[in-house]
């Protein structure tokens, strides 16, 4: 344990000197699970992916169907609103450019609101899913996600605040407005930058 403490203050004075620790933050070498209500069950067989709202036709996507879509692997930063940060994750999954090549946005889509399962819902501007490291994760560090951490699918979205990182994700509505989702409703930032301290709507 007292290896485990030496080597998680190492690694936090290390990424604070680099500029990766965000005010606030304690960095972690574990991973916390953090979310509202259960963890449903994943039927493959019913399991669907939807992209609706300001699109010229809506998609509808099968669990085999979304797993032909190419993968690709991205490492990046997570940094959870409840004060910890852990370094260099390794996602495997499909980036959110590869999905949005479905569609054509109708104009005006600016906002997009991030539908998942018990009807949880997270707001993310489009230009911030529009990145080349955001993505739609079944993988973490080489290993299939757990289901408290977001099986079979978990959006990605380093660079803010990972109640942005939905777990369970099953669909996407884009819109001309920033609607808030679910914990936005509840008190949190409308964006959640980690590095301006942006956790709840006083920030």
């Amino acid at each position: 344990m007292l290896f485990e403490g030496n080597e998680r203050k190492q690694l936090e004075r290390k990424m604070l000197e680099a500029g990766r620790l965000p005010p606030g933050q304690a960095a972690t070498l574990k991973w916390p699970v953090l979310h509202e209500g259960s963890v449903p069950r994943f039927d493959p067989a019913r399991w669907d992916f939807r992209i609706a709202g300001l699109v010229e036709e809506p998609v509808r996507l099968t669990w085999e169907e979304f797993n032909r879509l190419p993968k690709s692997t991205v490492t990046s930063d997570f940094h959870c609103v409840t004060r910890w940060s852990r370094f260099d994750n390794r996602w495997q999954g499909v980036l959110f450019r590869d999905l949005l090549k479905l569609v054509k946005l109708q104009p005006g889509a600016a906002y997009v609101l991030v539908h998942a399962e018990q009807g949880y819902t997270a707001n993310v501007p489009l230009a911030d899913l529009d990145r080349d490291n955001v993505l739609f994760a079944t993988h973490h560090d080489g290993q299939p996600l757990l289901p408290e951490h977001g099986y079979p699918l978990r959006l990605i979205v380093p660079h803010l605040y990972a109640w942005k990182s939905v777990k369970w994700v099953r669909g996407l509505e884009f819109g001309d407005r920033d609607l808030p989702g679910f914990w936005e409703q509840n008190g949190y930032h409308m964006y959640g930058d980690p590095f301006r301290e942006q956790r709840f709507d006083t920030d």
